[in-house]
């Protein structure tokens, strides 16, 4: 299929950091079977022509609830959770690249010994010549998630859509891990979302995505060859827009 066919061409792709461990016991971070997974998943819609920009969480290292309870200041534990950030894109930069695709982790925080520091006009760039764009550290400041700043920088590079690799294959009316009965939507307004409280992602990161008429498609990041079918145009998760 040419380019110009193709429903999308430049995409932010969100993972939880939580998804890295795979079905691995609590205090294995990483499994390497799921990392080089969702690398060759990324690979499939690069060899397609597609620009990728990758936002990964840091859960699968450090949570806020883990702040809490220890008693660390939310600021301070927020930006742990950023050097967390910077540690699995580390990780997914170097599956990557394993594999024979060209990467820039680029950093909200300056760690000038493994990554650039992030530049809009450089990340695009990055991007126009073929390159996975990696972005740690959050947004670089605290009281903000990896949500938040993945729509935020979808929304800087002027990516087409976000899309966010999830467990579940779209989003639902309760929690289907919970609730066997519980309904799959296929497409949602934003008004939708609001109304029904769906809880998609963090607030500031849904009302950017609104604001900005920026697309979202919840999608199981698990299901191998999901991504291509979404950069075809073929009805994959749920879409919000």
């Amino acid at each position: 299929m040419k380019i110009s066919q193709l429903k999308y061409k430049r995409v932010l792709l969100k993972i939880s950091g939580e998804s890295l461990s795979g079905d691995k016991t609590k205090g294995e971070v990483f499994d390497p079977a799921i990392l080089l997974q969702y690398a060759h998943e990324v690979k499939s819609i690069v060899d397609l022509g597609i620009e990728v920009g990758l936002v990964i969480g840091g859960g699968n290292i450090y949570r806020g609830a883990d702040a809490n309870e220890m008693g660390i200041e939310q600021a301070h534990g927020d930006y742990m959770g950023m050097m967390a950030t910077v540690i699995n894109c580390m990780a997914m930069q170097a599956v990557l690249e394993k594999i024979g695709l060209s990467t820039r982790l680029l950093s909200a925080i300056k760690i000038d010994q493994i990554s650039e520091f992030y530049i809009r006009r450089r990340a695009i760039r990055h991007l126009e010549k073929g390159r996975i764009v990696i972005f740690g550290s959050g947004t670089g400041n605290p009281y903000f998630t990896t949500d938040t700043a993945g729509v935020l920088r979808a929304i800087e590079i002027k990516a087409d859509i976000i899309l966010k690799g999830t467990r579940v294959d779209g989003i639902y009316d309760a929690d289907p891990e919970k609730n066997p009965d519980a309904v799959k939507y296929d497409h949602l307004k934003y008004d939708e979302c609001i109304l029904k409280k769906l809880k998609i992602m963090d607030q500031t990161a849904f009302t950017m995505c609104s604001e900005n008429k920026l697309p979202i498609i919840v999608f199981n990041i698990n299901q191998v060859g999901n991504l291509v079918k979404i950069i075809q145009g073929d009805l994959v998760g749920t879409k919000v827009n």
